[in-house]
């Protein structure tokens, strides 16, 4: 018969025995969660997360979303998940669990914490182990994350303004949109102290075109009136310079000229 051409020798047989075995007794044991139930699994996921262990708990949380799937309690794992891998500094898993999340659940009542969440972790997108000695701010870096964070509380507060969670969205979106427009005049004065004028005025130009009521400007405004002047258009100079006492009239840039490096004022957390 054709099956017999293809048995293997004795000997090949006997050593891939021998290698099985040894393979198995180094095997890691069976997995220790078979014969628990659902809520034991998320019982010992939440003890681990509790605890700091959030690298512990998430194949946990995975193992639950399996086990009890198409149930509430699956939901929740999936969302606890996320925000264990959060905290554990997986970020793009943590988005891409609560995406996957949304997909698959998009009239749960947990929606909203879920759109939260995605904005909470954009938000505090990492600055890095260092930025407490560089003073680093969310106007200074990227600002990818802090606008994807600003479309998800959007989402939030428009979809579910009487959430729990609205509130707190509504105060980070403020926080956004300053930090946006700081970032625009952060760059405007990168170009201006290197001596790029037609650079910082274009730059200031954006952040006053795309931002109304925020700090930020009257900064924005007192770059065009330096770089004017250091290009020697009297005439612009003049302009830009009169809108800031105008709108700024007890402005500390024209007594003091740029401040420090300090905490941004919108900094709350």
């Amino acid at each position: 018969m054709i099956r017999a051409k293809l048995s293997v020798p004795a000997w090949i047989a006997l050593s891939a025995a021998a290698l099985l075995a040894a393979g198995c007794s180094s095997t890691p044991s069976a997995d220790k969660t078979a014969t628990w139930s659902p809520n034991r699994i998320y019982s010992e996921a939440k003890d681990e997360a509790g605890s700091g262990a959030y690298d512990k708990a998430i194949p946990l949380y995975e193992k639950l979303e399996g086990r009890a799937a198409g149930t509430p309690l699956a939901q929740q794992a999936q969302l606890e998940k996320a925000y264990a891998q959060y905290k554990s500094g997986e970020r793009a898993a943590a988005i891409a669990t609560i995406d996957r999340f949304m997909k698959l659940h998009p009239a749960s009542p947990a929606l909203d914490y879920a759109l939260y969440l995605k904005g909470v972790i954009n938000f505090n997108d990492d600055l890095g182990m260092f930025a407490f000695l560089t003073r680093q701010d969310l106007s200074e870096r990227d600002q990818k994350a802090a606008k994807e964070s600003f479309e998800a509380f959007k989402d939030l507060v428009t979809r579910f303004p009487d959430s729990r969670y609205a509130p707190d969205a509504r105060q980070r979106m403020n926080y956004i949109v300053n930090s946006l427009a700081q970032y625009e005049v952060h760059v405007a004065r990168y170009y201006y102290t290197r001596g790029a004028y037609l650079a910082a005025i274009n730059r200031a130009q954006v952040a006053l075109a795309d931002y109304r009521e925020v700090p930020a400007l009257e900064e924005a405004l007192y770059i065009m009136v330096k770089s004017y002047d250091a290009l020697g258009m009297k005439d612009l100079r003049d302009d830009a310079q009169r809108v800031l006492t105008t709108n700024y009239p007890q402005s500390t840039f024209l007594a003091n000229g740029f401040k420090g490096k300090d905490d941004p004022w919108w900094k709350v957390w």
